[in-house]
């Protein structure tokens, strides 16, 4: 390996590194400022604190941003470790990608039109809505090697989402308790649901899919120069 190389590598660590420690940092202000006011409109309602967590740890779009915090934050501070390696690997980040960009794309076709957050929750809708989505899809298309994602990541990919919708559905029918209007089949009736549910996975496979031809474009490009 030349010097030039060496150099040219050497400072592509080096901003990937800045950027992974400012989108961790983001990331978790953002996660901690949600958790404060979940568990406060929690409390006011009468609900007890661990209600009150048990519904903020049941939202998808919680749940996919600790993803995108930790995918930030373990390589930095163990990039060595089990974990470190595990939210290194392509294919994770780009699920991760996936998952965050359906959570970005879902909330303003499905949900942004039905509340007016103000203040602090305005804040902390938008850094976990908005600001989240565009900053992991920028760190993954500028520091996420792709050459060797493959279609069949993409089966592996949806294994996340599916669980996750089983378990609210599940949880929805015992504690009478959906985390989103279009899983709640108490009103919906599980026919419409499973509709919406069916829809929401067609989202996922096309996105994925994009990710996948995106990162095959890439190692075309490479293997014409």
């Amino acid at each position: 390996m030349s010097t030039e190389h060496r150099l040219s590598s050497t400072r592509s660590t080096s901003r990937e590194r800045i950027y992974a420690t400012i989108g961790a940092v983001l990331m978790w202000l953002s996660l901690g400022l949600q958790f404060y006011l979940s568990i406060a409109l929690s409390l006011d309602r009468g609900l007890s604190l661990w209600v009150g967590i048990a519904r903020y740890f049941g939202y998808f779009t919680i749940l996919t941003n600790f993803l995108v915090a930790l995918a930030f934050t373990v390589p930095l501070v163990q990039p060595r470790s089990r974990w470190g390696r595990f939210f290194s690997h392509p294919s994770v980040r780009s699920a991760i990608a996936l998952y965050i960009i359906v959570v970005g794309i879902a909330y303003s076709l499905l949900l942004r039109h039905i509340w007016n957050p103000q203040g602090w929750q305005l804040v902390a809708d938008r850094m976990l809505h908005d600001v989240s989505p565009i900053l992991y899809v920028v760190f993954w298309f500028l520091f996420v090697p792709k050459a060797a994602l493959q279609w069949r990541d993409l089966p592996k990919w949806l294994i996340y989402p599916l669980v996750y919708l089983v378990v609210a559905l599940i949880r929805g029918a015992i504690f009478n308790w959906y985390p989103y209007p279009f899983l709640e089949a108490n009103k919906l009736g599980y026919p419409q649901v499973f509709l919406n549910v069916v829809m929401l996975f067609v989202g996922f496979c096309v996105v994925g899919a994009v990710l996948i031809g995106i990162a095959r474009s890439f190692r075309s490009e490479k293997t014409l120069t």
